[in-house]
């Protein structure tokens, strides 16, 4: 199954939906969805509100594997069932869509222009976990928000030390080093990223192999030489803020990469929409981001 999750998330077209909101973004995510923060009273309510949330993306007609590769998921889905399937084999065998687990715990407070991941210690019994419930892959997010040559140094040989560990696992790792959308040092910290990528790039052995989360850089087709490494299975886009609409015009202007999108995906989504309405709106936004992965300027 694995190999030919690989195979289809390394050469298909299409693009990976980002479904894993957190403890600290979810009350967002269902506010945008309709459903406000006095309908549920413990966060246990607010898990069960979001994963039938994502239950409805999910069994939704429009989501499949024709445009979508991939679905990323946070722990608590993982571990949840859509019509008696834990989400995992849910994807994979009633949707044809590989199932990647969100890993990290959060971001640390910020230093040198930047926050590093919080400290994960038992990730070594999460990835054994994602192992017995069929994952696919992970994804881990720090943020970049100065042009702090240290910082991102830090950030990036954070992000591939964890990475080693999780293909050590036999899963595909989501590096993902954002930088935010509103720093006014944005150009001048991708391209100090880059550089950074493109050295632990070089380093990784013959059987590791990662995936790029990025996000849509100042400069199109800043990251075209890591499209084309060799120990690369993607490079996939993060929409960070940005609407749908821009998202998908910055997307266009960068060869080889295709979307990883959360809030753009979901941005027209309500709790209140008839099943018809939901659907519409749903592939609406899956044919646009589909577009704009595979039509390049």
């Amino acid at each position: 199954m694995k190999e030919k999750q690989f195979n289809n998330v390394s050469n298909n077209k299409g693009f990976i939906a980002a479904l894993d909101q957190s403890g600290g973004s979810t009350p967002k995510a269902l506010a945008a969805y309709g459903v406000k923060e006095d309908t549920y009273s413990s966060e246990e309510e607010m898990f069960d509100r979001v994963h039938q949330m994502r239950t409805r993306i999910i069994t939704a007609p429009a989501f499949d594997s024709k445009q979508i590769l991939g679905a990323i998921l946070f722990e608590q889905t993982m571990d949840s069932k859509i019509d008696g399937k834990y989400t995992a084999d849910y994807l994979s065998e009633e949707k044809g869509i590989a199932p990647f687990l969100k890993i990290d715990k959060g971001l640390a407070e910020k230093s040198n222009g930047v926050q590093l991941m919080k400290p994960n210690p038992n990730l070594n019994k999460m990835l054994d976990r994602a192992n017995e419930r069929n994952i696919f892959g992970t994804k881990m997010r720090s943020v970049i928000h100065e042009a702090n040559e240290k910082g991102i140094k830090d950030i990036v040989q954070q992000q591939f030390d964890i990475a080693k560990q999780i293909t050590d696992a036999g899963l595909v790792p989501i590096v993902e080093p954002e930088v935010n959308i509103n720093s006014k040092e944005k150009a001048e910290a991708e391209n100090i990223l880059k550089k950074e990528i493109m050295k632990y790039l070089d380093k990784l052995a013959e059987n590791e192999k990662v995936m790029l989360k990025l996000t849509l850089p100042e400069q199109p087709n800043l990251y075209k030489e890591a499209t084309k490494h060799p120990k690369v299975v993607r490079v996939v886009a993060l929409s960070g803020g940005y609407s749908r609409k821009e998202a998908n015009d910055k997307l266009k202007n960068n060869d080889n990469v295709i979307a990883s999108f959360s809030r753009a995906l979901a941005q027209d989504l309500r709790y209140n929409q008839t099943d018809e309405e939901f659907n519409n709106s749903l592939k609406k936004a899956i044919d646009s981001i589909y577009d704009a992965s595979v039509n390049k300027n």
